[in-house]
C-alpha cells in the first residue's frame, strides 16, 4: 500500500527509528501504525546506512560493584537513538561491556576490546552484536576507582541510564569503611543531581576562577536592574566567588568591615563575638558559589542542606566509630561533549519520499 510522508514522520517521531526503515516497516505492516513499532523493535534499525558518518551521542552507563565494595566501574557506550538505547539487545550489550572492563581492568576503550572474552577478542563479539541490532554504537568511555582497605565504594545509574557515579571514601579502619556503603551510594546519588565537576574548590584554575569572578558579578548586577524595574529585593553582589580567593588578608578585612557596621549601628562591643561569627559564615557563604555549583564535597548535601557534602560524609564516619572523607569521584553523563547533528527533518522526508 502506499505509505505517506504524514505516517512515516509519526512513527519516526515516536520510535528515533532512521526513515527509511520507518517507511519500510509500515510497508511491511500495510500501514498499521502499533504493528510498525513492533516490527522495527524486533528488528532493530537499518543496517544499510553507513553508519561510520554518523553520530552517537545517546546510550546508557552501565556500572558494575564489587561484592565487597572494593571497586567499581563506568562505562558509557553510544548509540545513535534512544529508542535502539532502550532495545533489550543494546541493554545486553552495555552489561557485557562493563563487566569486561571491570574484569580486565580496561583503562581505555581500545584495551576493552583487544581483551580476550571467552577465547576471541571482546570487539569480535561486541561488532556481532552491533550488527545485529543495526545502528552505529561505540563505547565511548571507561572509569575505575579501587579502593584500599580502609576505603569503600560505591555508584549509583539514575533510572534514565544516562548518568552514572561512583564514589570512593577514606576511613580510619575497615570497620569505619563498612558502615559508610551505603553513604558513599547517597553521595553518588548526590552527584548525579547536582553534577559536580570537580571534587574540591582547592582544584580549580586560577584563570578559571577570575574569567568566572568577573562574569557573575556582572550577572548578578544585570540582574539586579531588571529587579530594581520590577521593585523587587536585590541579591547582594559578592567580592569572590570561591573559598579559593578568601585569604586570611581577605577573610580578615571582612571581619573589620562587620565590626565597624556594628560599631555604626549602635551594637555593645560585648555582644559582637555572638554576631560577627554568623555574619563572616555569612559572608564565606556569599562568596563561594562557584564552589557551591562545581565542587563536590563544597556542595550543600542534598540529604541535609544544613551541611556541605565534606560534613556530611565526616559526620557519617564520627557516627560509625571513625573518620571519613570522600577522595575521589567519577560522573558520567551519556554524550556530554558530544556535537549532535541538527537535521532538517522536513526536507529530509520530502527528498526521501520523492
Amino acid at each position: 500500500m502506499a505509505v505517506t510522508a504524514a505516517q512515516v514522520k509519526e512513527l519516526r517521531g515516536a520510535t528515533d527509528a532512521p526513515m527509511m526503515d520507518c517507511k519500510k516497516a509500515l510497508v511491511e505492516c500495510d500501514g498499521d501504525y502499533d504493528k510498525a513499532v513492533e516490527w522495527l523493535r524486533e528488528r532493530g534499525v537499518s543496517k544499510s546506512a553507513k553508519k561510520a558518518d554518523r553520530v552517537a551521542a545517546e546510550g546508557s552507563i552501565g556500572l558494575k560493584i564489587a561484592d565487597d565494595f572494593s571497586k567499581a566501574t563506568l562505562v558509557e557506550v553510544n548509540s545513535e537513538t534512544d529508542f535502539v538505547a532502550q532495545n533489550d539487545g543494546f541493554k545486553d550489550l552495555v552489561s557485557m561491556s562493563v563487566s569486561q572492563a571491570f574484569v580486565e581492568d580496561s583503562e581505555h576503550t581500545e584495551a576493552l576490546r583487544t581483551s580476550q572474552y571467552e577465547g576471541r577478542e571482546f570487539s569480535a563479539t561486541f561488532d556481532e552484536a552491533v550488527a545485529k541490532i543495526g545502528e552505529k554504537i561505540e563505547i565511548r568511555r571507561i572509569s575505575t576507582l579501587k579502593a584500599d582497605e580502609n576505603s569503600v565504594i560505591n555508584g549509583y545509574v539514575h533510572s534514565n541510564t544516562r548518568i552514572g557515579v561512583i564514589v570512593a571514601i577514606k576511613c580510619d579502619s575497615a570497620k569505619t569503611a563498612e558502615s559508610l556503603k551505603d553513604m558513599a551510594k547517597n553521595v553518588a546519588m548526590h552527584a548525579s543531581a547536582m553534577k559536580p565537576t570537580t571534587l574540591s574548590y582547592k582544584d580549580f584554575d586560577a584563570k578559571f576562577v577570575d574569567e568566572e569572578t568577573k562574569g557573575r558579578i556582572e550577572a548578578i548586577k544585570k540582574e539586579n536592574e531588571e529587579l530594581s524595574r520590577l521593585k523587587k529585593p536585590l541579591k547582594n553582589i559578592p567580592d569572590f566567588i570561591s573559598m579559593s580567593q578568601l585569604t586570611e588578608d581577605v577573610l580578615a578585612k571582612a571581619e573589620e568591615n562587620i565590626k565597624a557596621t556594628l560599631k555604626e549601628q549602635g551594637k555593645p562591643e560585648k555582644i559582637w563575638d555572638k554576631i560577627v561569627p554568623g555574619q563572616l559564615a555569612r559572608y564565606i557563604d556569599d562568596n563561594t558559589t562557584l564552589d557551591k555549583e562545581q565542587a563536590l564535597l563544597d556542595q550543600n548535601y542534598v540529604l541535609d542542606d544544613k551541611m556541605n557534602v565534606a560534613d556530611a560524609v565526616a559526620a557519617a564516619g564520627k557516627a560509625a566509630g571513625g573518620t571519613a572523607e570522600v577522595t575521589a569521584f567519577v560522573r558520567l553523563e551519556v554524550g556530554e561533549g558530544i556535537e549532535k547533528k541538527v537535521d532538517d527533518f522536513a526536507a529530509e522526508v520530502a527528498a526521501q519520499m520523492a
